[in-house]
């Protein structure tokens, strides 16, 4: 693929859940090597997106490309790492058996475990049950499963939620090192203040894009110094449309 090409590009992209269309006809593109931040409150489609970019979501229309490939593509499969809002991982395996298992699904070396362990603080848990751990742990241990490997692509849903602010800095730490490495990290959050971390935002309203732009740009567009501020004026520039 080359550098030149998007990570992901979607063109006019329509989900419809339960008889209710939930994404209306979304496009953008997300450069590689950045932080792109999902933004917008819960229900507002950011969960759907990221499962119709992994390839997993039923699509009523549209068009989804990650790393030049249609999305879901079986190339994909090592390259693309994914975190889901809920813990993916065995209750009744050990956080080190987990990450032995899904590196071996993956392919992944050996001493990734190791790695991730360490990167998601972890490391002191590895012997622990999975369904011993707390909610923040076993958030942790579903977000080193997604980093075993060398992923291009890392989509996060909601990776911070139930996280102390001291754990949620060390992981955007974490974040913008992979992106340093060239990796395309992909975050979603209903947490404003995590907006600024990201170098480009995507501002999700009732399954409607209302912004593709850095926070700056954001700020500017909206003059307004407050990221939660410039939000709900996007909101009231739509409702007056």
């Amino acid at each position: 693929m080359s550098l030149s090409q998007p990570a992901i590009s979607v063109r006019d992209l329509r989900v419809t859940r339960g008889g209710r269309e939930v994404l209306h006809g979304v496009s953008f593109e997300v450069p590689r090597g950045q932080i792109t931040g999902v933004l917008g409150p819960s229900g507002c489609g950011k969960t759907t997106l990221i499962r119709a970019i992994v390839g997993v979501q039923v699509v009523a229309g549209g068009e989804v490309t990650v790393l030049g490939e249609p999305a879901g593509s079986p190339a994909l499969r090592r390259s693309v790492g994914y975190s889901t809002q809920n813990p993916a991982i065995y209750r009744d395996l050990s956080v080190q058996e987990n990450l032995r298992y899904f590196a071996a699904v993956l392919g992944a070396p050996a001493g990734d475990v190791d790695r991730v362990l360490a990167e998601v603080g972890l490391t002191g848990q590895r012997r622990q049950l999975g369904g011993t751990l707390s909610g923040g742990q076993l958030s942790r241990a579903s977000l080193a499963v997604s980093l075993l490997g060398s992923p291009q692509l890392l989509l996060l849903d909601e990776p911070t939620v139930g996280l102390d602010p001291v754990l949620r800095k060390e992981l955007w730490t974490l974040f913008q090192g992979l992106a340093d490495r060239g990796v395309t990290v992909v975050v979603s959050s209903h947490v404003m203040d995590e907006a600024g971390r990201c170098q480009r935002l995507l501002v999700l309203r009732d399954g409607d894009l209302l912004a593709d732009d850095s926070p700056q740009v954001l700020r500017d567009r909206t003059g307004t110094a407050d990221l939660e501020e410039a939000f709900l004026r996007l909101i009231e520039e739509r409702q007056a449309a």
